[in-house]
């Protein structure tokens, strides 16, 4: 009994040490606090100690295993969240652990239902995971495999055809063929002899699964160096992209006053040495009085004087300018209480110091921006609320801004983290992609860079030029290909004068979407309905066989 049981406490520290081994990868893959632009090749092994824990484990104690490694990885790779609120970086974390402690059973199942290739079945489980976690109200694309690969320009351009799910195919795969070949009582065995074996006789058997990964790999590369696109010759469009480093939402009317003043002194900086700007991009938010509401209703005179400076200012503007501000109105119908007030996250086109065209975010964040079941859960709601959350009402149009001759569409900060958004703009109309954020509240470089490593593949996914106009950083220029042309240093004040190409082509991703990861789903499903259907099958012969009817008399 002794034996057992230190036996069992030594299985369960290999099986943390896995874990924690599993979680650290992950993290370090991405843009972390040692590597501001992260590892990437650490993503192409990081879910080896993950697989094989679960061959390891029972269906059990796989939910264990799960839970720990989904609060563990997230922890560490969203560390970050915390400094936003306390609570925010509790949700994330408790997300991840309920959604891998779903998943873990499942891919434990799948090496039940097939014991010589579930590695198999585990990968298209996985790859459905990673797809089905970004949709939804709890839809949340940080941590997509694929966009470790962000710095690997030849790497990423099968996104033009796949998306970023194809590139987290390539990265996932070794891990799941890698765990597959590491036998369960790895540390218990003594002679390396053996264990060469072991792995000499699972690489003849799965060779051709690791060859076709490789034609995959190579196939990805040759088309990487191959595929750019050559925007020459393509028309351009000049843009100032302001970063003012502040978090506009901080203090009250002299703080947005003093942004104010940055903003426009940056903005005549900018112009002053570009005489030939075609655009000037203010960040999400980054004019903070609601200059809709200020101007109509005029029930706050500091405001509306701070409002009807920044008119005055734009209307004495040559060039359009492209502003984030809080697009509040009346709607009786949608807040038939007090005032009537209705705010949306928008992006305003000015012309001359008047309103031409407006964006209202369709893809709002959840718990910090938007809580759809205030009925069902009284209590979350009221808790968000009494933590000063600032919820907004969803708009409902993609729209296609147009100016100078410029097509643009405007995601504002979240959801440039979503391919579907970005090729709905793009299928509307859009040539340029200009994305508006503020991620000044998370302090934090490996925070910018995690939300810049997803807009680079909006770029590569629809062959758009991406600009970036943010609060305290990233603010750059990316090309269709994915490649960061200039950046502004972050944390400080500053401009960046970005030329950049207006593109017209259509990509196979903006026609077809997320085909890919439907795909795997739907070759997930059949396996998993066929093996459950084979085991069925073979249980009731074996159980005809072991017990034969008796005829009576």
């Amino acid at each position: 009994m002794k034996v057992s049981s230190s036996a069992g406490f030594r299985s369960f520290l290999i099986n943390l040490a896995a874990i924690a081994a599993g979680a650290l990868l992950f993290a370090a893959a991405f843009p972390n606090l040692l590597f501001e632009n992260g590892l990437p090749l650490l993503a192409w092994i990081a879910y080896v100690p993950v697989f094989w824990v679960i061959r390891r484990s029972g269906f059990g104690a796989s939910v264990f295993w799960g839970a720990l490694y989904g609060y563990g990885a997230y922890g560490l790779f969203n560390y970050w969240l915390s400094v936003f609120h306390p609570l925010a970086g509790l949700i994330v974390g408790s997300i991840y652990m309920f959604y891998l402690a779903a998943l873990f059973p499942l891919l434990k199942l799948a090496i039940t239902l097939y014991p010589k290739r579930g590695y198999l079945l585990q990968f298209l489980f996985w790859m459905g995971f990673e797809y089905l976690r970004t949709q939804g109200f709890l839809g949340y694309a940080y941590g997509i495999t694929g966009y470790s690969q962000w710095r690997l320009v030849p790497v990423i351009q099968i996104a033009s055809i796949a998306g970023v799910w194809g590139v987290s195919a390539l990265a996932v795969f070794p891990s799941a063929w890698l765990a597959a070949a590491l036998p369960a009582d790895l540390f218990g065995r003594k002679t390396d002899a053996r264990l060469d074996g072991i792995f000499k006789a699972f690489f003849k058997r799965e060779k051709i699964p690791a060859l076709v990964w490789g034609i995959a790999v190579i196939a990805a590369l040759v088309y990487g160096f191959v595929s750019p696109l050559d925007y020459g010759d393509a028309p351009k469009a000049k843009l100032a992209l302001i970063q003012h480093n502040t978090d506009p939402w901080r203090g009250g009317i002299e703080e947005y006053r003093n942004n104010y003043r940055v903003l426009k002194r940056l903005s005549d900086e900018a112009l002053k040495a570009n005489p030939d700007l075609d655009l000037v991009v203010w960040s999400e938010t980054a004019f903070v009085p609601r200059i809709y509401w200020h101007q109509t209703v005029r029930d706050d005179p500091p405001s509306w004087t701070l409002v009807k400076e920044l008119l005055d200012y734009l209307a004495s503007q040559d060039v359009p300018f492209v502003i984030g501000n809080d697009d509040a109105r009346k709607e009786p119908a949608k807040n038939p209480l007090d005032d009537n007030r209705v705010d949306y996250n928008g992006v305003m086109l000015f012309e001359k110091g008047e309103i031409k065209t407006l964006y209202r975010k369709l893809h709002l964040v959840p718990f910090t921006e938007h809580f759809p079941y205030k009925r069902q859960l009284p209590f979350v709601y009221d808790a968000l609320i009494n933590a000063d959350t600032h919820f907004w009402e969803t708009g409902n149009e993609a729209t296609v801004f147009e100016s100078r001759g410029i097509k643009f569409s405007t995601p504002i900060c979240f959801e440039d983290t979503f391919g579907y958004l970005s090729r709905e703009f793009v299928r509307n109309g859009a040539e340029l992609i200009v994305n508006l954020s503020n991620d000044a509240w998370s302090h934090s470089l490996p925070a910018q860079n995690q939300h810049l490593s997803m807009a680079v593949f909006r770029a590569v996914e629809n062959r758009r030029a991406m600009a970036r106009s943010t609060a305290s950083g990233q603010t750059c220029a990316i090309d269709p290909n994915g490649k960061v042309l200039a950046m502004a240093e972050p944390f400080t004040e500053a401009w960046l004068a970005a030329e950049l190409p207006l593109v017209k082509v259509s990509s196979l991703y903006t026609r077809f979407g997320d085909w890919l990861p439907k795909v795997f789903m739907g070759l997930a499903f059949i396996l998993l309905i066929a093996g459950i259907v084979s085991g069925i099958l073979l249980k009731n012969i074996k159980n005809k066989v072991a017990f034969p009817q008796i005829k009576e008399g």
